[in-house]
């Protein structure tokens, strides 16, 4: 009796046993298939944020042609300011000179021209004297109107120019404003994605703990039908990534990390380089803070870095930020960690608001994780 009333017990938890792990499968299954889906989801929106970045790298190259044409537009217009004064001297000149003439012939009547006339020693020098008087008069006439001409031509011309400048004007408007709505959008897309990486993590530490459910009534099932020495599962490999010592804060961070220390495309597409720090992507105007306490050694502008400042934190080690729109401290100031020292923006080469941050170690940049 008490065998089968064993056998009895085993069978009931067997089928118990069996029922929860279809369920559990069910459940895997499920998770695992809604992570695929968060994946697939996770591309979509990446592919849509490197579109958008390309379509935002055309509209800067754009952008800077048009300033270029600005530029060039308004030094023609400056050209052609310089030809309507000078066009208008001539003018003036050619006015000044006919109300010479006038006047003196007003003032002295007509006897020097009669005189002129009477002088002549026959009736061919007569009419060639009569003919040259009305040539000065003629000549006047004619001088002066193509002097005006002239200024009305250049006048015209300069009108044009500046036209054409205005238009210029109001496409780099149009363009600013694209610039905008695309620097929105990769932030929502970011945002985005950043919410997926969420998502993903939280699935998969999901599927992993009804996975090792599952494992786990295996093995009771396994030792109540047969007991046995459980042997632990393999585990995979842990590909090591940096781990920050905390020496540094967060410098950004209302923004993301958007391009990381070491070797990287260019921005624009063309070409590598070994990108010597860590960038992170804001809205123009965030506040960018001192990640440690320190003096200010360097607050400057070059083309490449644009406005940028320098902080030594002592030790051999110090920080950089770079492109900020505004500069809040100078050079010799002594802050504190989590000072807003700058503001980000898009100074030098850039291809949209961000932070670029370098940390120097003994005058030699490294990677920001191994701080943060």
């Amino acid at each position: 009796m008490k065998g089968k009333r064993l056998v009895s017990i085993l069978l009931t938890l067997t089928l118990a046993f069996g029922m929860v792990m279809q369920v559990q499968a069910s459940s895997i299954s499920e998770t695992q298939k809604k992570g695929e889906e968060l994946q697939s989801q996770k591309s979509a929106a990446e592919a849509e944020k490197k579109e958008l970045t390309n379509q935002l790298n055309t509209l800067i190259t754009e952008m800077d042609q048009t300033a270029s044409d600005i530029e060039a537009k308004q030094d023609e217009i400056a050209e052609k300011e310089d030809e309507l004064i000078q066009a208008q001297i001539d003018e003036n000149n050619q006015y000044e000179s006919m109300k010479k003439r006038i006047k003196y012939m007003y003032e002295n009547g007509n006897t020097q021209f009669i005189e002129i006339l009477l002088e002549s020693k026959s009736i061919g020098d007569f009419l060639n004297n009569a003919e040259y008087i009305a040539q000065i008069s003629e000549y006047d006439r004619n001088m002066l109107t193509e002097f005006q001409d002239t200024v009305k031509l250049v006048d015209k011309q300069k009108t044009a120019l500046e036209d054409e400048k205005a238009e210029l004007e109001t496409l780099q408007t149009e363009l600013q404003a694209k610039q905008d709505k695309l620097n929105t959008l990769l932030e929502e897309k970011a945002d985005e994605i950043s919410d997926l990486e969420v998502a993903i993590g939280e699935n998969a530490a999901k599927l992993k703990a009804l996975q090792e459910a599952a494992a786990e009534q295996a093995r009771l099932q396994q030792e109540a039908v047969t007991p046995v020495t459980p042997t632990p599962a393999p585990q995979p490999p842990i590909t090591p990534t940096p781990s920050g010592n905390g020496k540094l804060s967060n410098p950004c961070p209302s923004g993301w990390v958007s391009s990381y220390f070491g070797g990287r495309d260019s921005p624009g597409g063309i070409g590598s380089s070994n990108h010597k720090g860590q960038d992170f992507a804001a809205s123009s105007g965030s506040p960018i803070y001192a990640a440690a306490s320190g003096t200010v050694t360097t607050v400057s502008y070059n083309s490449a870095r644009g406005n940028y400042v320098v902080v030594n934190h002592g030790g051999g080690l110090s920080t950089l930020y770079q492109h900020c729109s505004a500069i809040y401290v100078s050079a010799g100031q002594s802050v504190s960690c989590g000072q807003n020292i700058a503001a980000v923006g898009t100074t030098g080469i850039s291809t949209g608001p961000h932070l670029h941050f370098e940390v120097w170690e003994n005058s030699t940049p490294v990677d920001p994780r191994y701080y943060l």
